[in-house]
């Protein structure tokens, strides 16, 4: 900008140039931090500044009248020089790196900047060249290439899962371990699943297990990971001097699927075992619970009539009858028969209330059922929520109910076209709850039955497999777990079964144990 704020121009250049001693112009080439030189048109040179000597190691007088050539290292590339000349000729200057080498023969970068001289004619006169040393530049340059090709390298052979997650979320890095797992998800970030979301997703973190459930019936992934917090300065020119800078989180996970499928399978094995046991226990609850409650009408009908009879010999100012004993004895033995049934009962055992996923729940139903489910030859259709919050529960009732549920849906496809054998288990969160839906492709229940189900000892199968107690112990367990089931026809054919369970955080347990209690 001239005075006064103008926008220069040639002409005002120029008056410039007049109004300054040429000494000065002298002086500033002299003492200018960059190599210059001045050659003739054929690139022999007429003259140095002191920076060319300390850049090159040559004094003028080496120099004088000898060609730029005399810099050159045979290790540039002709094209580089044929590229200069030719922008030469064309009047057009000329900006690039060559390899030099200085009076003592070691070899140097030179970034170089060549621009003709031309008259008021029109016509070169000389070439002004002006270089500095890159070299160290260079090789900072190289060392930092180097240095991120490694790493590159090196977390691309990682065997372990690799990511760079931004402030905004967005998945910077990825190495292809990660990628594979993003396929096999079907393009969902692993990161995100892995991290979270909240202010605990931009936190570091370590060894920590996470579980992702796979469609279609896959068994799930488990993976240990990592989480660091990394800082990156910014790159902008406007914060040269503000030193800004941009927070990074990088996760490192490493699968430990074949592992936890170990164990599991050894827990299924366990778990088998002990449903086993616990179904027995279960048969015969319910079997002297129908015994019981099958002695209770004639009993109560018994005491009813001994009630009769007391008030009709009441009116009559008579003493007992051999009825009136006959009937009491009857009702005490009743009483007495009862006690002891109720006293036979299998007690049920006390259990925690702990965090638990659901996924892992019904996943334990499907293993205990496994062998049924393939022997009937019933296609499962299994849709988990890759990640679902825990829940509080009593882990042994909600996967007794769940196998209840599962076990009665098989039973529903008793007699189907084994085409159509169908079960579908999806799981979600909604509105603050674990939801999840198990459907089959049976006849369905009728209508005037959607409510008489989860009635004691109702049953709508023939036989004396079923005593009816199935769905009112699983409408038991739900209420134990402030949740809410649903029992519905759908359209296509079968049934609906709906179970919503309330989140709890896993510290609340206990607390939410005393609220349920």
């Amino acid at each position: 900008m001239g005075k006064a704020g103008l926008p220069l121009t040639e002409n005002s250049t120029e008056q410039m140039g007049q109004g300054l001693p040429p000494h000065l112009f002298q002086a500033a080439v002299e003492q200018s931090p960059v190599a210059i030189s001045i050659t003739d048109l054929r690139a022999n040179i007429l003259y140095t500044n002191p920076a060319f000597h300390r850049v090159t190691g040559y004094e003028h007088c080496d120099v004088a009248g000898h060609n730029e050539s005399l810099l050159s290292d045979k290790r540039t590339p002709p094209q580089v020089y044929h590229a200069m000349w030719l922008s030469l000729t064309e009047q057009r200057s000329w900006s690039g790196i060559l390899i030099n080498r200085r009076k003592d023969g070691s070899p140097y970068l030179a970034e170089l900047n060549v621009a003709p001289v031309v008259d008021e004619r029109g016509l070169t006169t000389h070439y002004l060249g002006m270089h500095r040393d890159v070299t160290e530049l260079h090789r900072l340059q190289s060392r930092l290439g180097n240095h991120r090709q490694l790493i590159e390298s090196v977390i691309n052979a990682a065997p372990m899962i690799v990511a760079l997650v931004d402030e905004k979320g967005g998945v910077v890095l990825k190495n292809p371990a990660y990628l594979t797992l993003m396929e096999a998800l079907g393009s969902v970030e692993p990161a995100h699943l892995m991290l979270g979301t909240g202010s605990e997703a931009r936190q570091s973190f370590g060894d920590r297990e996470i579980r992702i459930d796979s469609l279609g019936g896959r068994p799930p992934r488990w993976f240990v990971c990592s989480a660091t917090v990394v800082q990156e300065r910014d790159e902008e020119a406007d914060s040269f001097f503000a030193q800004q800078r941009h927070e990074y989180l990088l996760l490192v996970a490493k699968e430990i699927t074949e592992l936890k499928h170990q164990q599991e399978q050894m827990r299924v094995n366990s778990l088998r075992a002990l449903v086993s046991e616990q179904e027995k226990l279960g048969t015969l609850r319910e079997t002297i619970s129908a015994a019981i409650f099958q002695l209770q009408g004639p009993l109560n009908m018994l005491t009813a009539a001994m009630g009769m009879e007391s008030r009709r010999q009441g009116e009559r100012h008579e003493r007992s009858t051999s009825l009136f004993n006959a009937l009491h004895s009857a009702v005490d033995a009743g009483n007495e028969a009862i006690s002891v049934l109720e006293g036979s009962l299998p007690r049920l055992v006390d259990e925690p209330l702990v965090p638990l996923n659901i996924n892992q729940v019904l996943r334990d139903a499907l293993g205990i059922t496994t062998e049924r489910l393939l022997a009937e030859g019933i296609v499962i259709d299994w849709r988990p929520s890759p990640v679902l919050p825990v829940i509080c529960g009593y882990e042994n009732q909600l996967r007794a109910m769940f196998k209840q549920l599962i076990d009665n849906a098989v039973d529903a496809l008793d007699g189907q076209n084994p085409l159509e054998r169908s079960l579908m288990l999806t799981s979600e969160i909604r509105d603050g709850e674990v939801c999840v839906t198990i459907e089959d492709s049976g006849s369905g229940i009728p209508e005037e039955n959607l409510l008489k189900v989860f009635q004691p000892f109702f049953t709508t199968h023939s036989g004396g497999d079923h005593t009816g107690m199935g769905l009112a112990m699983v409408q038991e367990t739900v209420n134990r777990h402030a949740g809410v089931l649903r029992l519905t026809n759908r359209e296509e054919g079968g049934c609906r079964v709906f179970v919503c369970l309330p989140v709890t955080a896993p510290q609340l347990c206990e607390t939410y144990a005393k609220e349920l209690s």
